[in-house]
């Protein structure tokens, strides 16, 4: 077995011998390769047409005219071609172009725009004007500019109707009249304001101080009422309509009626003063703005210390004034600055029937004639009017008295005081003790 194998091993190695090849022999037989795929080369077939190029000219060839194709049709055929296919043609989207608005340049925009420069250059002027003029600029000393000027005079818009009491000086015996009767009563605290409207003479004890209103504050009611009379602003047969949160109790008798029911505005008036009545001042009150708007007109007439805070009847004493308010307001009406002298009659009149007449009227004498109104509450009672005398003189009377509860002494006060200013304002003047006709002298004639 190991001497056939040994033959078959050296038969094996000799073909494999035979199998390689010496490396010059595979480099030669790679050069002859080249060789034969040289000469057909690309660079040899350039040269050769380059050769032949030189001996022959290539002849231009006419091409046939490009058949013009309708894509229409061409998109036509293919759509129906898909559509028998059962393909559906896809849905090309073509954007939206929106059509562009022209600018129109209007009338009305070319004013704006003007306008927009004008009030631009106009700024712009007034700014540098502002700036270069030294009168509103602020001074070192602290001097104010015109604009704060105009602010506070804004501020001081409310006019303030000026006094038309011409007082001279305070009649002395009728003060110390006064005095003496008030220290008879130490627990009555009495207010008295008189002044003679011709000579100016007059009498003031504790004028400026400030008493409960009681139905006294029915009297600037009134003057307010005739000023829009005058004004257009009420008509005197206006009918007002009586109302529930306006009933007030106390004094009068509009009270009782059903409410709805209609009253003419001259009629509420003069129930509110003739026989005090409350309801009827709460319904004026309500017909002229209210008691915060009627507080403002008190204030304008100089009346500081007169204000509306509660409707009638006001038994806790809430509304306020002074002798010396109820004073200068009747020296206001008796001169017609409030109102036209027609309203002054006709407000003068419906005062000279008030059916009160327990205090101011029982001091006067025979003849004498006043227009006036009451107040009576528990702490306070007193009386203001317009009193005419025979001798033609007039003068302004207010008595106002701070008391304990309903103590009837102060009602007595009112008249005693009454009494002492009218026979002092009732005296003589000098004018009326002189005598009317002149003396006579006889001369003697020259010659007899």
């Amino acid at each position: 077995m190991k001497a056939e194998a040994q033959p078959r091993q050296q038969q094996s190695r000799s073909q494999d011998r035979d199998n390689i090849q010496p490396p010059y022999e595979r480099l030669h037989q790679k050069a002859s390769v080249s060789r034969s795929f040289s000469s057909n080369s690309p660079q040899s077939l350039q040269q050769r047409f380059q050769q032949q190029k030189k001996g022959h000219r290539l002849k231009p060839v006419e091409l046939p005219p490009r058949p013009k194709i309708n894509h229409q049709a061409v998109n036509q055929v293919s759509r129906q071609v898909k559509a028998s296919q059962g393909i559906k043609p896809k849905s090309v989207k073509v954007p939206r172009q929106l059509p562009q608005r022209k600018r129109q340049n209007t009338p009305i925009l070319c004013i704006l725009r003007l306008l927009i420069l004008g009030v631009g250059i106009g700024a712009l002027a007034g700014t540098l004007l502002s700036v270069l003029d030294p009168t509103t600029r602020i001074t070192a000393n602290g001097s104010k500019t015109t604009n704060v000027q105009k602010t506070q005079q804004e501020q001081a818009s409310v006019v303030v109707q000026p006094s038309a009491l011409k007082l001279s000086q305070e009649s002395l015996p009728l003060k110390t009249v006064v005095q003496q009767l008030a220290a008879k009563n130490p627990k009555l605290m009495p207010g008295v304001f008189f002044a003679d409207l011709d000579t100016g003479a007059y009498v003031d004890m504790n004028g400026n101080s400030t008493f409960s209103a009681a139905s006294m504050i029915k009297v600037p009611v009134l003057v307010a009422f005739f000023q829009d009379v005058d004004a257009g602003k009420i008509r005197l047969d206006e009918l007002l309509t009586l109302k529930q949160e306006l009933i007030g109790g106390g004094s009068g008798d509009m009270q009782y009626k059903p409410v709805g029911t209609k009253f003419t505005a001259l009629e509420t008036a003069t129930k509110m003063i003739v026989i005090s009545d409350n309801t009827a001042t709460n319904m004026l009150i309500a017909r002229m703005g209210g008691a915060a708007a009627l507080n403002q007109r008190f204030q304008s007439w100089g009346m500081s210390a007169t204000e509306i805070r509660n409707l009638l009847p006001d038994l806790s004493g809430t509304n306020t004034t002074s002798p010396r308010d109820l004073g200068q307001l009747m020296a206001l009406v008796n001169q017609g600055d409030l109102m036209s002298l027609r309203s002054r009659d006709r407000l003068l009149e419906i005062m000279r029937r008030t059916k009160t007449k327990t205090l101011l009227p029982r001091g006067l004498g025979q003849g004498a004639t006043i227009a006036h109104k009451t107040g009576d509450i528990g702490s306070m009672v007193g009386d203001v009017g317009l009193i005419d005398l025979p001798n033609g003189k007039r003068y302004i009377g207010v008595a106002m008295v701070k008391r304990p509860h309903n103590d009837n002494r102060a009602q007595e006060l009112i008249r005693q005081v009454s009494r002492a200013a009218y026979q002092e304002f009732n005296k003589p003047t000098v004018i009326q003790i002189m005598p009317t006709t002149p003396f006579v002298t006889k001369t003697q004639v020259e010659g007899r």
